[in-house]
């Protein structure tokens, strides 16, 4: 890095964007489709009814400042949820409690740091691909990246782990309910359907991912300067701060957290628990945890309100990431953009057709995070441009989740990326030098996948 070039801090790379998108809003034309709801009771775009708005005001500068306490707001169930992890996270571990478990389990993974990258990336993919998790794994962050640093790797390897393993579930996810599931909805395909070769994609894109990680794991153990944060003061996690014997009282905290942990995951797979259930769970856990290990209230409240506050900065970004989708939506510049794209495809051959609809998904997802919102708002148009020049609808959803799914790793507008790395303390530009390699590569087999798509008539 040049010594006379500073990358500046992500809230101002944050607010960068939101002025980019608000001269969007002045440059391109005001325009909506009409929506209407299908049988499940959702809100689609109907193709073909995209009309441009006349006489709508512009929006001031004035904007850039009233959105970002609206944006808190939008967001706010994430960033709380954020917030009470940050506190039940610093009971825990004032406990003692996490340094005991790491102690043994970096005696078992010592040797071989590849197993913890392997299996910790096909945890988060398969739950990724099948149940949809990505909040869920917020929780997991501080315990993962402090047991990387003790095997001679990074954060980064850490979030890596994470993120990518995340990522490229939700890209080739098998029925994970809140986009593939959605998606077929909108296109009028069979839910679940084509899983074949969604499973035969699984390995390849797999691998590549775990190379990724892997590599770069094996490059900072080393040389640890190789770190791309190892001059990032925010990105190394403290020191082990008492003694790691895990004695009973530690065990019966683990317990309690590997129950909490399991209740989670009941509660999401048979009651549809979200956000709200999730953070009471965890509220419930930080008061657990500490009256087991014998604290006093007033050292659990002074922990968990000093765990909450290290998360500040991160529910910031979060706000700030949803004030740049929320400038376009007021600009009624969002439909725009989705037309001006999609109109297109219809000039072109199946197979070139059917990769402008994954570029379409990959670009869109920095103004439409929301992996459900994209497909309400994409997949009614790209459904029947698919029909007309012959690519499949099967192929139409799954360019939407590779683009979806993969930029999910990348774009800064995602709450649950900024989430994880504000929690991680690493810049979102060290992040985009670690992620952005993987994403071409990504993205390239994602385009020959849909290409093969076409011509075995997916």
């Amino acid at each position: 890095m040049s010594a006379r070039f500073r990358v500046p801090h992500t809230l101002v790379l944050m607010f960068a964007m939101m002025i980019a998108a608000l001269v969007l809003t002045w440059v391109l034309p005001a325009g909506q489709f009409q929506t209407e709801m299908n049988e499940a009771g959702r809100e689609i775009v109907v193709p073909g009814t995209y009309t441009a708005v006349e006489d709508e005001p512009a929006l001031s500068p004035w904007t850039l400042f009233t959105v970002v306490p609206r944006a808190l707001a939008d967001a706010q169930g994430i960033i709380f949820f954020v917030l009470i992890i940050g506190g039940a996270l610093a009971i825990i571990r004032k406990t003692g409690a996490i340094d005991a478990i790491l102690d043994r389990l970096i005696r078992r993974f010592g040797r071989l740091p590849w197993l913890l990258i392997l299996g910790g990336m096909l945890a988060f993919g398969i739950a990724s691909a099948t149940l949809g998790m990505a909040e869920e794994y917020i929780p997991f962050a501080a315990i993962l990246i402090a047991l990387c640093v003790s095997l001679r790797m990074d954060t980064m390897t850490a979030i890596g782990i994470m993120v990518v393993g995340y990522g490229i579930g939700y890209g080739v996810a098998l029925i994970n309910p809140f986009t593939l599931l959605v998606a077929q909805e909108v296109a009028e395909l069979q839910p679940g359907s084509g899983m074949g070769y969604r499973l035969a994609l699984w390995l390849p894109f797999f691998a590549v991912g775990f190379h990724h990680v892997w590599r770069y794991a094996k490059r900072v153990q080393a040389d640890p300067q190789a770190s791309l944060v190892a001059d990032v003061a925010s990105a190394q996690p403290p020191a082990p701060s008492g003694p790691t014997d895990l004695t009973p009282r530690r065990a019966l905290v683990l317990a309690a957290t590997l129950a909490a942990l399991t209740v989670l995951v009941i509660g999401i797979a048979r009651f549809g628990w979200y956000l709200v259930e999730l953070g009471a769970v965890f509220l419930l856990l930080a008061i657990v945890t500490g009256l087991i290990a014998r604290l006093r209230l007033d050292d659990i409240a002074e922990t968990f309100v000093k765990g909450a506050s290290e998360l500040a900065g991160t529910a910031m970004l979060i706000g700030f990431a949803r004030s740049i989708a929320l400038i376009l939506e007021d600009g009624l510049v969002l439909h725009t953009i989705v037309n001006g794209l999609a109109t297109p495809l219809g000039q072109l051959p199946a197979a070139l057709s059917a990769v402008g609809m994954l570029g379409i998904q990959s670009l869109l997802n920095l103004f439409i995070p929301s992996g459900s919102g994209q497909a309400f708002v994409t997949m009614p148009l790209m459904a029947p441009i698919g029909d007309l020049v012959g690519v499949s609808r099967q192929v139409a959803v799954l360019a939407f989740q590779f683009g979806d799914g993969f930029m999910n790793m990348v774009v800064p507008t995602n709450p649950v990326l900024m989430s994880i790395i504000g929690l991680a303390g690493i810049p979102y530009e060290r992040w985009f030098r670690f992620i952005f390699p993987l994403i071409l590569k990504l993205l390239a087999l994602a385009a020959a996948a849909l290409i093969v798509g076409v011509w075995i008539g997916y």
